[in-house]
């Protein structure tokens, strides 16, 4: 699928990743590498899903893969077609994504806190056909999740599940892995290939979902377009080949894929996987394998404090992912000069902006202009470009950044979509002041009305209407917070009722833990 523009795009210079698709970029790392390790899952895995830790080579991702690959297209699956992934951070997580890409389809990775109303909602507007999760993520009954989540979208046909005890109707997965070790150490990818019209790498690779003012927004993204993020992230972190990544960032946004999953492909590296978080986990993870760390900026100075990263023995690169990225400013100095720190703001799912921090410590400035993929230079492609409007807020252009909206046609259904600029601009809607010297610019305000909970956005005023419907006389309110950025809080007469109620209603469980009683969190700090 290669979405028509609207907007007069402008000439860009030819790159060689311009036509190199994401699964070009996996299939020359099994080339290269086929015997060396691709994937390791967290040491504590079954602390919250079904199975062993495993860790697999190259050769056998390739054929897991494959393996993927194929189940989707035998079960009726079209090119094309949307697939949702309900993943934690293991290996199937990032198995499954390239198997849906290899199949010629689409993935539509979803936030791991999204329940049922939040999946209905994005599932329905982009048209998924199937749904890919596991039994089991911690407490919740992923699979039982996935049933009713299919029950209420239309155009969901197919469930998948990893795991154990696979619910009556769901396609079980978990031989997937079964069939690749039987299978003779060939490489097989071959077998499966998707013809395309055009270009390869302008087909839409990959759908994430941006929170808007107005809504739910599908963010539809190119193979070139997600590559263009990771090469953005590598170029300035010094990512190099043949690196183990900790990735300690949910995949389920542009940020986490363009700051681990791309650098991994890109560098034919070790990607080891970390479900976001365990301090003891991390540790022992660290110790095995400590070339770079990709970490939720605001737990830099946490992990500093306790000696998990900055020090003697730690990743020698760490990758400080700002979700929020107005809070960069009040960021601590860094002050080991033996540990490259990079922030990566991160803008909703319009782009990212990664910037290497300076030797005095401080957070880099962020700069009108152009970033190049030649950037020592100035010139080539132009990854990323960052403009103040006149509102008074950042946008962004270039190659990373969306350039259509999606799905086809939303324009004129009225629903939230995508607004580009006639330049190919997007307004990120984040707040910006100019400073005085040099085009440097200071992210001041998060959008309008939108407030972060973690990774997690939701729009307030759409938070506070549904409490209400939900149950009279109750309020919720966004609080500040130094760690989350914001955290919520609830008013209730009866806080156990709201509580069973919003569960029953498929509430994020953020939301649900608005109303726990308020003892509780005096006795646990």
């Amino acid at each position: 699928m290669i979405l028509e523009s609207s907007f007069r795009e402008r000439p860009m210079p030819e790159s060689p990743f311009r036509r190199v698709t994401v699964d070009d970029l996996f299939r020359r790392a099994v080339e290269r590498r086929r015997d060396a390790v691709a994937l390791i899952d967290p040491p504590d895995r079954a602390s919250f899903t079904d199975g062993a830790p495993r860790a697999l080579r190259y050769g056998e991702a390739d054929r897991i893969v494959s393996a993927i690959a194929t189940r989707l297209t035998e079960l009726g699956l079209k090119t094309d077609s949307i697939v949702a992934l309900h993943l934690p951070n293991t290996v199937e997580s990032a198995l499954t994504f390239l198997g849906v890409l290899r199949a010629g389809m689409i993935a539509a990775p979803l936030p791991l806190l999204w329940r049922e109303i939040d999946a209905v909602q994005a599932l329905s507007r982009i048209g998924a056909r199937a749904l890919i999760t596991c039994r089991r993520i911690g407490a919740v009954d992923h699979g039982e999740l996935a049933m009713h989540i299919a029950a209420e979208t239309f155009t969901v046909r197919f469930l998948g599940t990893f795991g154990e005890q696979t619910p009556d109707g769901v396609v079980a997965l978990e031989d997937v892995f079964a069939a690749a070790a039987a299978t003779p150490s060939v490489d097989e990818a071959a077998d499966i290939s998707v013809q395309r019209i055009g270009n390869a790498a302008d087909h839409v690779a990959v759908v994430t979902f941006e929170v808007t003012p107005d809504g739910l927004v599908p963010v539809a993204r190119s193979h070139a377009e997600l590559i263009a993020g990771g090469i953005a992230v590598s170029l300035e972190s010094h990512v190099g080949h043949d690196v183990s990544i900790i990735g300690a960032l949910a995949l389920s946004s542009f940020a986490g894929l363009s700051a681990i999953v791309l650098p991994w492909l890109l560098g034919s590296g070790t990607l080891v996987l970390h479900q976001p978080f365990d301090g003891a986990a991390f540790a022992a993870q660290c110790r095995e394998h400590c070339d770079v760390a990709v970490v939720p900026g605001p737990l830099i100075p946490r992990l500093a404090e306790a000696g998990l990263v900055g020090r003697s023995g730690g990743p020698r690169t760490v990758l400080a992912v700002w979700r929020a990225p107005e809070r960069i400013a009040g960021s601590a100095v860094w002050s080991d000069r033996d540990t490259n720190l990079v922030d990566v703001l991160a803008f909703g799912e319009i782009g990212v902006v990664p910037l290497r921090r300076p030797p005095d410590g401080k957070p880099a400035a962020l700069t009108k202009g152009p970033i190049h993929a030649g950037r020592a230079h100035g010139d080539g492609l132009v990854l990323v470009e960052v403009a103040r409007t006149s509102g008074g807020t950042i946008a962004l252009s270039g190659t990373m950044v969306p350039h259509h909206p999606f799905p086809p046609g939303v324009e004129r259904s009225g629903a939230p979509r995508l607004k580009i600029g006639d330049d190919g601009g997007v307004d990120t809607g984040y707040g910006c002041r100019a400073e005085r010297a040099g085009g440097m610019l200071a992210v001041s305000a998060p959008p309008a009305g939108i407030v972060s909970v973690g990774g997690y956005r939701f729009v307030l005023r759409e938070l506070q209407q549904f409490i209400t419907r939900a149950a009279d006389g109750s309020t919720l309110a966004a609080l500040p917070d130094g760690l989350a950025g914001h955290r919520l809080a609830g008013v209730a007469a009866d806080r156990n009722a709201i509580r069973r109620l919003l569960a029953e209603q498929g509430a994020n469980p953020l939301i649900i833990g608005a109303f726990r009683e308020r003892r509780d969190r005096a006795s646990a700090a």
